[in-house]
């Protein structure tokens, strides 16, 4: 096992460390300059049509309909927003100190525009299957490679994601989650695990209707919760939020001048894993989220696109960012990396909250990660749905299940490093579609402009 393990971080390394550094932050920054810093130009459309929908009642969300606008980002923002945004922050802050930070913060702006194309593309492209609405990267992979290149990529891709997110990635949740029980109520991650894939199996057999219910009540009610949690320990550490950010300015560029060296920590390293985790948080360029806004009931495509933007933003710049100033103004960051991941994360709220931080956190990472879940349990099907048919899903729920009882035990090492490598490996084949149809982005892009002046 020891062996496997290494051999998955050794294969993940590789991957993270130039090649995707480069592809999503090329691609982001691609997206950026030839449509004119179009997350800056969106945001406010984006943003008026999130909360314009909290307070309004969705339509009831059904197999022939897709979802709601907002019960498409909802879905997204639950699986966008889980481990990534508590254990993730405080693991990135641990293997590439603060300045991770900063990375994470600039891959997330420039993937607020790949996120822009990748929803617009899964709009233009969806499709609906025996009466089902459906689309994602696979349909716009198609797309972009027509023939045999296009059918090998877009089989690739789902079946990476269907590794990645319905196991990996519903793994990573489950032993996160198991781990916070175990910390703050002594109970044993195996049992925590059945319990969680019973709750799970219960949303899944309700299909896109009962997941777009769940996710919708349950998004703002876990981010406003967590939000003013954190509020509450920043205000009690106020004077050490200043140093905080100067050591994620300096961190990003000096990373010495920060740890002493002593955790040998150098720029490559904290690029690194700001970028990694903060896509395994915000799923900008990931390929994961177009499934939730393909499905969305929306009057043009940059319509979903635009508050897929927002989503982003919500993730990285104000949830991801606010675990990772508590844990930085906590001092818990070890130089000899003695307490990292959901230790290093409960521990921060701990000091502060006292025996209180440790069940804040533990009921968070709950909510947290169990809306991922069920998000990727959702984006995973549709691909299983492509290739096998939707009768297979059903045997896939199942299967799901089974692995989030058995990753739930599991060493926290290796369930990452899977996670990392076969959330990098599904990028690859989603960039480059998404780059061969930038004529395409490009052009629903413009067409989005003359939209909006019929509608002044």
């Amino acid at each position: 096992m020891q062996g496997f393990s290494d051999f998955v971080a050794n294969t993940s390394d590789i991957l993270w460390n130039t090649i995707l550094l480069v592809l999503l932050c090329g691609t982001g920054i691609w997206f950026t300059f030839t449509m004119k810093f179009v997350q800056i130009r969106r945001f406010k459309i984006g943003w008026n049509k999130i909360f314009g929908g909290i307070f309004k009642k969705s339509e009831k969300a059904t197999k022939e309909d897709g979802m709601s606008s907002f019960q498409a980002v909802a879905t997204a923002i639950a699986a966008q927003v889980g481990t990534g945004n508590i254990v993730g922050a405080a693991t990135a802050l641990a293997a590439g100190g603060p300045g991770a930070i900063f990375w994470m913060w600039v891959a997330a702006f420039f993937g607020m525009a790949t996120i822009y194309a990748e929803a617009m593309m899964a709009q233009k492209y969806k499709t609906t299957i025996e009466g089902q609405v459906t689309g994602g990267p696979v349909y716009y992979i198609r797309a972009a490679f027509k023939g045999t290149l296009g059918k090998f990529l877009a089989a690739t891709f789902a079946v990476l994601i269907i590794l990645a997110l319905g196991f990996t990635g519903s793994g990573v949740q489950a032993n996160s989650i198991s781990g916070a029980f175990k910390s703050a109520f002594g109970i044993a991650p195996i049992v925590t695990g059945i319990i969680l894939a019973v709750l799970a199996y219960l949303v899944f057999a309700g299909g896109i209707g009962r997941i777009a219910s769940v996710t919708e009540k349950l998004v703002p009610f876990m981010a406003i919760i967590y939000i003013a949690g954190t509020v509450v320990v920043l205000i009690m550490n106020a004077g050490m939020i200043p140093k905080a950010f100067h050591d994620i300015f300096v961190g990003a560029f000096s990373p010495q001048a920060i740890t002493g060296g002593v955790l040998g920590v150098t720029i490559q390293k904290a690029m690194r894993y700001g970028v990694a985790r903060g896509l395994f948080s915000n799923e900008a360029g990931m390929g994961s989220t177009p499934h939730a806004h393909a499905v969305a009931k929306v009057d043009h495509p940059a319509d979903q696109g635009s508050v897929a933007v927002v989503s982003v933003f919500i993730d990285t710049f104000v949830i991801l960012t606010l675990t990772a100033l508590v844990v930085i103004t906590s001092g818990l960051i070890r130089q000899d990396g003695s307490l990292t991941g959901i230790d290093l994360s409960a521990g921060a709220f701990a000091k502060t909250l006292g025996g209180f931080g440790n069940v804040f956190v533990a009921v968070c990472l709950f909510f947290f990660a169990f809306s991922t879940i069920v998000g990727w349990y959702f984006f995973a099907e549709q691909n299983v749905k492509y290739l096998f048919g939707v009768k297979a899903s059903k045997v896939y729920a199942i299967i799901v299940c089974a692995v989030i009882i058995l990753f739930s035990a599991m060493k926290v090492e290796l369930v990452w490093n899977l996670a990392d490598l076969f959330n990098g490996l599904m990028v690859i084949p989603n960039l480059i579609a998404l780059l061969a149809l930038s004529g395409t982005v490009w052009s629903v892009n413009r067409d989005y402009d003359k939209y909006l002046k019929t509608k002044k």
